[in-house]
């Protein structure tokens, strides 16, 4: 587990990869603005459940049961991707607990996976290559977008490498958890959030992996939700940007509310 920082805490809830260390850098980051607390997805390597949660709720069950460790009654919420349905679903059950949500190139309410997608969550080991090619394909564009130099694009695309090969996600439990979310009512737990939130998305042509209208989704249907749109990013800009998210993100959480 991540637990670095002082001042407001902040749990960031990790993408579908479920590994916090994939997110290290965004987390340091963060860390200077704030206690930040991250974990590893239940099913990986390292988060402690080895058994994958045969039910969403059970995403939201290990939050909770990690600011319990942590010691954090209340606290502010940070979900990316897979992360942010995470953080959605447990604000709308437990309000009480949560101060901030940032909800971050999510899958909104009513998302499906698209047909390339769908092949990948029915067959996860098998299509791995293929999926490995497309997600090279796909973050390409945002990473020569969101990093000014050559060297830089290829110092970030080595330790993205690293990163993957240190700690290996696990095909089949993604799937998993893809199939989990298709099943649950975003909608309606939209309308029961009631903590100041911020919806966060790169541009709709950079990201390529969460359509940004439907991480838009958010906005229109949490009250009183504000959109930020990070410009020449994507989907990865908590990857690609750390520093530049972490201030996004943290100056709306820091921020003072009448």
């Amino acid at each position: 587990m991540f637990d670095q920082g002082s001042g407001n805490a902040i749990v960031f809830v990790q993408p579908l990869q479920g590994r916090w260390e994939w997110t290290r850098p965004a987390l340091v980051e963060l860390s200077r603005h704030g206690r930040v607390i991250s974990y590893t997805l239940a099913g990986d390597i390292g988060s402690g459940q080895a058994r994958a949660p045969r039910e969403f709720d059970g995403f939201v069950a290990q939050l909770r049961d990690v600011m319990d460790a942590a010691g954090v009654q209340q606290a502010a919420l940070c979900g990316v991707s897979f992360g942010g349905t995470v953080a959605a679903r447990f604000a709308a059950l437990y309000p009480e607990r949560v101060t901030r949500l940032v909800i971050a190139s999510s899958p909104g309410p009513g998302w499906r996976a698209s047909a390339t997608q769908a092949a990948y969550v029915a067959r996860p080991w098998r299509s791995l290559p293929a999926f490995t090619a497309g997600a090279l394909t796909r973050t390409t564009p945002e990473i020569v977008s969101a990093l000014a130099t050559w060297p830089a694009r290829l110092g970030f695309a080595l330790s993205a490498g690293f990163r993957a090969l240190r700690y290996p996600s696990r095909p089949q439990v993604m799937a998993e958890r893809v199939r989990l979310l298709e099943g649950v009512d975003l909608a309606g737990d939209c309308a029961r959030i009631t903590a100041p939130t911020l919806i966060v998305t790169g541009e709709p042509a950079l990201d390529r992996v969460v359509p940004v209208e439907s991480t838009r989704r958010y906005a229109d249907l949490i009250p009183n939700a504000r959109l930020v749109v990070m410009e020449n990013t994507g989907h990865q800009a908590v990857l690609t940007q750390p520093r530049r998210f972490a201030a996004v993100v943290s100056n709306f959480i820091n921020a003072n509310y009448s």
